[in-house]
């Protein structure tokens, strides 16, 4: 019997990407990346019903990225992205994701003193 790897995109959204899901998904992401510290509160993935790019390697077809946006105890925003494969570009949209996910941080009246890294 074969499995969907949960590394594609399809997979690891059906597995992680639910309110119902998303405390298996903070804890996962805690312990791949924080050595099980409690580091990250809250997140929100990024547009989780959109199709990602899809390359075919060896006879098989994956998910190239998955962006996750994360709120950490100190209320800054991280983006965490799977990486799967060499992606043309890939720092050029890491860093826009970047810039846009900083510059929507700010609702009309607010000041720039309210930005978080």
């Amino acid at each position: 019997m074969r499995f969907i790897s949960p590394k594609t995109d399809f997979a690891f959204k059906k597995i992680f990407g639910s309110d119902q899901s998303k405390d298996i998904l903070i804890s996962f992401l805690n312990a791949m990346i924080y050595s099980g510290e409690s580091v990250i509160q809250d997140l929100e993935i990024l547009d989780p019903y959109s199709a990602g790019d899809v390359v075919e390697l060896e006879d098989t077809y994956v998910d190239v990225y998955l962006d996750v946006k994360a709120v950490l105890e100190d209320r800054t925003t991280v983006l965490i992205e799977m990486q799967i494969w060499n992606v043309e570009a890939f720092e050029k949209r890491v860093v826009y994701n970047l810039c846009k996910t900083y510059g929507n941080q700010l609702k009309s009246g607010q000041g720039y003193f309210d930005l978080n890294p």
